[in-house]
């Protein structure tokens, strides 16, 4: 028994001294471990790959253009045109009143019946609730052999867009660091930004419209006179 006791005693001792020796070695593993990690993770982390990032959806004031074509021979605005233009304004705020160009060829072949359709393209926007003094005619020069040149109406307004698609920066086919490639999302983010009818959206919500005290009223008084809920008796099933 003493014999077994002694050989005990320093297997204890020597046990422990193996673990104190190895647990430093181990947190020092730890701790290079943990500090690639950290390295790596600031290092990719500083190169966006979101493509709501490299292709944000932005608001800015844009121009608006419509040209409407104008044969030589025309002697006034036509119902097309007519309806062409009342489709362009209908993104026309007319609480900001933004100036309406109508942009005249000038030395062209139609030169007078551009004039005349002009006219009557003014005519059609003072109708629908754009200020006079917010119509503006210029001309510009268009070549003598261009026999339809057209009136170009234009107006300003907010809008929401993204940069131009289509670069193509590098091989796509690289796929080493498993990132999307420059111009993956743009299209996308263009087409949700064409969709926005009002841009001021994007910056935050809107007002709540008042309730309607009518339908509120058929509402609640309908929940006053619903029957209360009896459960069918049960009964046992006869086959």
């Amino acid at each position: 028994m003493s014999y077994s006791a002694s050989n005990r005693v320093p297997q204890l001792a020597l046990k422990g001294r193996g673990t104190r020796m190895f647990v430093p070695a181990m947190a020092l593993a730890v701790a290079l471990l943990g500090g690639c990690a950290n390295r790596d993770s600031v290092t990719v982390g500083a190169i966006p790959d979101d493509y709501r990032t490299n292709h944000p959806i932005m608001i800015s004031q844009q121009d608006k253009t419509l040209d409407i074509p104008v044969g030589a021979s025309d002697r006034g605005m036509t119902r097309a045109q007519s309806e062409s233009l009342l489709g362009f304004l209908e993104g026309y705020d007319r609480a900001a009143a933004s100036v309406l160009t109508i942009s005249v060829p000038s030395g062209s072949a139609n030169e007078i019946a551009a004039q005349s359709t002009a006219r009557g393209l003014a005519k059609v926007a003072s109708t629908n609730g754009i200020r006079r003094d917010r119509i503006a005619f210029i001309s510009y020069d268009a070549g003598a052999g261009d026999i339809a040149a057209p009136v170009r109406v234009t107006y300003s307004a907010m809008r929401a867009h993204t940069d131009k698609c289509g670069r193509w920066s590098a091989d796509i086919g690289d796929t080493t660091e498993n990132k999307h490639y420059t111009n993956f999302g743009c299209s996308y983010q263009n087409n949700l930004a064409a969709q926005i009818a009002n841009p001021n959206d994007l910056l935050g919500p809107r007002q709540q419209t008042p309730v309607d005290a009518t339908r509120r009223g058929v509402v609640i008084d309908g929940y006053r006179k619903a029957p209360f809920y009896t459960p069918a008796p049960r009964t046992e099933v006869e086959y």
